[in-house]
């Protein structure tokens, strides 16, 4: 049964309550075809009393808990959870755990986490993205680029590049000419107002 202080804590991803020195999660990113299978690994580095396994679904933008498995291999389900599709299996004597998916399906995609409390503290993996298609894209071939002597330059070379008609001259020349001008504009305003002011006194007077 899913506890609700450990969704509050899943969804806040408050810094100080997991680590990832003491539970570490693999892979991080997973890409199948429909109908396959998957597994998931939560290696724990101290003593804990099972592990929780949850799923962030993208579409429903909310989190599902999935089962829970205690040290002693009994693992209690989420409410509308198959137990056909999900177990967990111990790989190494109750400090490693693999989440077992089968018969996946595109809506199975999402992100999945494992967690576990160790001396009142809740440690969270760094999650697995799981990605199901029905058809996987075509693995890109990359060409082999070929080595080719590159042309060396001259100091002359250089030189005649770098000439007065090189941007690197009349670029910033340009950019300069720019700056001057629009400093200018608020100049030549304050100098049409100050006109403007004694035609206007000359007017009165």
């Amino acid at each position: 049964m899913a506890r609700p202080w450990l969704h509050l804590c899943i969804c806040l991803q408050i810094p100080g309550f997991y680590t990832t020195l003491l539970l570490a999660q693999t892979p991080g990113h997973i890409l199948t075809q429909t109908s396959n299978k998957t597994e998931i690994l939560c290696d724990l580095k101290k003593e804990h009393a099972g592990v929780h396994w949850y799923r962030w679904s993208q579409e429903r933008q909310q989190f599902q808990f999935l089962l829970f498995s205690n040290t002693m291999g009994r693992a209690t389900y989420g409410p509308g959870v198959r137990q056909d599709k999900f177990s967990v299996h111990e790989a190494r004597s109750q400090s490693s755990y693999s989440l077992h998916i089968s018969h996946l399906q595109p809506s199975d995609s999402g992100i999945y986490y494992c967690s576990a409390l160790q001396s009142f503290q809740l440690l969270l993996g760094a999650g697995t993205q799981l990605t199901v298609v029905d058809v996987l894209p075509p693995k890109t071939t990359q060409t082999p680029v070929s080595k080719k002597p590159l042309p060396r330059t001259t100091k002359r070379k250089a030189a005649s590049r770098e000439g007065p008609c090189s941007p690197l001259v009349w670029i910033p020349l340009a950019a300069a000419v720019l700056l001057l001008l629009l400093s200018l504009v608020p100049i030549a305003y304050r100098l049409h107002r100050l006109r403007r002011r004694l035609r206007l006194r000359i007017h009165r007077q």
